[in-house]
């Protein structure tokens, strides 16, 4: 079992006596980027070249490009890996899927990646594609895919790499509900986090190595978890929870590293708005004595590396006609923040429920639910190109039309407050009723107080309900969904509709009215 991290005195007195054999290495890393190939603005969305050369914009591949190499030039030994979920958020990947994300992670040179929930958002066949276009292992150790053809072969579960003459062991790890969360198929089997990260750790270290990363994308409670109930993992890489982890911020989730037993955990937030930085310095017997580090913003202050910027610009070019199209006006930004989507009800939520439900109203349907975990940005006032929707449902999800029960829609929004204190995907926004809920209570009995149309919910009645594709197969755990009646899950596009209805609103003016209550 490793040693508790060594502080003060002990630390100091540690490395004084065992010099010559401590070891350095600095952890460079990223997650949850998201196909952000392009600078952001403060909202995660798109943000223009004007607001660029005026240092309003943050990330993008040009930035990152010129951080990693400035962090590998003043540090000797240094690694670079990803959280996972390289895939989705963006026009990028509905144009170019995995083939831009591969040839940007080659030319930053990583050393390794996990395996994010949204890597099988279409399926084996393109994440297969994606890892033979790698330089690198993509890893991931709590699933089985030796019965999937496409993946048997191409995703390890550990690795070992060699940096300064030392071992580094290497451990993928994915949510464990990931079959919920996007569409491996039905021939890969996940498993539990924490046996499969011992059963890796147990491996690496009967081959002599004592030096041991956990990349996760499994989010902070996870890899929380992971770190006090395994032995011998010296540093957790989180993503999937878009954590902030900093020691300077005051938005950070907690302190960077955070220390669970003698395991360091980072996170750096996502879509390409930070390069983590970890300085590690271990003793000789693999120890960590001392964590250090912080994530480096991603900011107008860091200088666009030129070439990296002209490969970029140059893969936009096919998405412009597409990006520039101005579909609507907004008086005001739509708030779709991550917080507060997945938290209550956000203007974002109320928009795309509203524009479903008006979408299908005459086909004899009364609600609409979406998850809170499909909305991935806000926009900001004034012009709404195509752009901007897409980059907010970027999924490609269509409308499905389905009827239940009310007591199925009573257990849909259990689900959908079930993980409500983790911030999970699965929050319900909706449209043509209003709940309310109670983290106090037990996951399974947090709603009440359920009208539709503005009447009570009657639990025998069959209601019909818009959704998207994505729920009502049972993603974010909506599986009571499945065997709805008359399901019909070939709607059109839910970006499309969604811009349609802003389009019919002349001047939008965003809201919230009250729909959904927490008590």
């Amino acid at each position: 079992m490793k040693a508790r991290l060594m502080t003060g005195a002990a630390a100091l007195a540690v490395s004084a006596g065992m010099a010559a054999a401590d070891y350095s290495l600095t952890i460079l890393h990223t997650n949850d980027f998201h196909a952000r190939f392009e600078p952001i603005s403060k909202y995660d969305s798109g943000c223009g070249e004007e607001d660029n050369a005026e240092g309003k914009c943050f990330g993008g591949s040009a930035r990152l490009m010129t951080a990693v190499t400035e962090a590998r030039a003043r540090n000797e030994n240094t690694i670079l890996v990803d959280g996972g979920d390289q895939f989705q958020g963006t026009l990028f990947y509905t144009y170019y899927k995995g083939k831009l994300a591969a040839e940007m992670m080659n030319k930053l040179g990583y050393d390794a990646m996990t395996v994010g929930n949204h890597e099988f958002d279409d399926g084996p066949e393109v994440l297969r594609g994606f890892t033979d276009a790698l330089k690198f292992p993509v890893l991931m150790s709590n699933a089985d895919v030796s019965g999937e053809g496409l993946l048997s072969d191409a995703i390890q579960k550990s690795t070992v790499i060699e940096k300064g003459g030392e071992k580094i062991g290497l451990i993928g790890l994915t949510p464990q509900d990931t079959d919920e969360l996007a569409s491996p198929g039905p021939n890969v089997i996940f498993t539990d986090p924490v046996d499969a990260v011992q059963g890796e750790v147990d491996k690496l270290t009967a081959m002599g190595v004592n030096k041991i990363i956990v990349i996760s994308h499994s989010g902070y409670g996870v890899d929380q978890r992971v770190a006090a109930e395994t032995t011998g993992v010296d540093v957790i890489v989180g993503g999937h929870s878009n954590t902030l982890l900093s020691n300077t911020s005051d938005r950070a989730v907690g302190p960077y590293p955070t220390m669970v037993n003698s395991t360091a955990i980072v996170s750096a937030y996502a879509y390409g708005k930070f390069l983590g930085e970890l300085n590690v310095t271990f003793n000789d017997a693999g120890d960590i004595i001392e964590a250090k580090g912080e994530p480096i913003i991603m900011d107008g202050a860091v200088a666009e590396d030129a070439d990296t910027k002209a490969r970029v610009m140059e893969a936009a070019v096919p998405l412009e006609e597409i990006r520039k199209r101005v579909v609507a006006q907004t008086s005001e930004a739509i708030d779709g923040e991550r917080d507060s989507c997945r938290a209550r009800e956000c203007a974002m939520g109320s928009l795309i429920a509203d524009a479903m439900l008006d979408r299908v109203k005459d086909q004899g349907i009364q609600i609409a639910l979406q998850n809170g975990g499909g909305i991935r940005a806000s926009i900001d006032a004034g012009d709404v190109t195509m752009g901007e929707v897409l980059t907010v449902l970027p999924f490609q999800n269509t409308l499905s039309t389905f009827q239940v029960t009310g007591a199925t829609i009573v257990e849909a929004l259990e689900n959908g407050v079930s993980q409500h204190e983790e911030g999970a995907g699965r929050f319900p926004q909706v449209a043509g009723m209003s709940f309310a809920f109670d983290v106090s209570q037990p996951a399974g009995s947090r709603i009440s107080d359920v009208m539709v149309g503005g009447a009570p919910i009657v639990m025998d009645k069959v209601y019909g309900v818009v959704s998207n594709n994505y729920v009502r197969n049972g993603g974010d755990g909506y599986k009571m969904l499945r065997d709805a009646m008359n399901a019909y899950d070939f709607g059109p596009d839910l970006a499309e509709v969604t811009a349609e209805f802003l389009a019919s609103k002349g001047a939008f003016q965003p809201y919230t009215d009250g729909r959904i209550v927490a008590k």
